[in-house]
């Protein structure tokens, strides 16, 4: 078992995967793959409270003021998956940015199971994480080239759980668009709160984007979430597609569903422009 990074040494040793995650392998002949043609892209440090993290940015090579969207990633880190989509978010025009917000307990890309990480995982605490993207969002906007009054959210996953907490975190976010992320859930000293205990209250406008056939999210759970936004001004909606498993738009996966993938990247892009994002 990978020992945890103290907070002395993970500023000294705190980079990004190259390739694929570990755990991950194989990969997927689908596996989608977007050039840095007109792009500047790459790994950045992110100031923090306690030192600083890596993330991978994506921006049109020209240009400023742009708008910015944090993308937020599964269990397996800012792997090559996540680095992909922050370019197809570049190559639309936006200043997209992926922090590695597990780094301080440990470097889940190295590790070669789903078991070895979710103990690493579970001791991340949500005060940090928000934390940590509050940090991002300033480092975009004191980049000079993002434009916080156009910020926008989405994440996978353990990344779509989080995407529903920071739109009820930071009212700086104009929408957000969360990919089968945990709704419900105990609440510890943490994960105090989950997505259905911040819904009835949630300003943000967060698109919901779940699979029927997850075995992990249940339905009913998806209709609790529902029930609670019913009293929130925010005018979020949640989308289901009937037949798609969980991690429907991991296209390096076995769980990948073009179809539906391809429907909530259009979505997506949709949602941030009627948001203004």
């Amino acid at each position: 078992m990978m020992k945890e990074i103290t907070r002395r040494n993970f500023i000294a040793t705190a980079t990004l995967a190259t390739g694929f995650a570990l755990a991950v392998q194989p990969v997927s002949a689908k596996v989608i793959t977007t050039d840095t043609k007109g792009l500047v892209a790459g790994e950045v440090k992110i100031p923090v409270q306690d030192g600083e993290i890596p993330a991978y940015r994506a921006q049109p090579a020209t240009g400023k003021n742009f708008p910015i969207v944090l993308v937020i990633h599964e269990i397996f880190g800012v792997h090559e998956h996540i680095q992909d989509v922050a370019r197809r978010f570049a190559k639309l025009g936006y200043l997209a940015i992926a922090p590695e917000l597990f780094i301080r307990q440990g470097d889940v890309s190295k590790l070669s199971s789903v078991n070895e990480i979710r103990p690493v995982v579970a001791k991340v605490p949500d005060a940090q994480v928000l934390s940590d993207l509050d940090a991002t969002v300033a480092w975009a906007v004191n980049s000079g080239k993002g434009n916080v009054n156009r910020l926008g959210i989405t994440g996978f996953c353990w990344g779509g759980r989080i995407t529903w907490l920071y739109a009820a975190h930071n009212p700086k976010v104009k929408a957000g668009v969360a990919w089968y992320g945990r709704l419900v859930g105990d609440a510890t000293e943490l994960t105090p709160k989950h997505p259905v205990d911040i819904a009835s209250t949630l300003k943000v406008p967060v698109l919901g984007l779940y699979g029927g056939k997850d075995t992990g999210i249940t339905l009913d759970t998806v209709e609790q979430m529902r029930d609670r936004l019913k009293s929130s001004s925010s005018k979020s909606e949640i989308i289901v597609y009937p037949n798609a498993p969980h991690a429907f738009f991991a296209d390096y996966r076995p769980s990948y569903r073009e179809k539906e993938a391809d429907d909530g990247w259009k979505r997506l892009q949709t949602w941030f422009k009627q948001h203004g994002v």
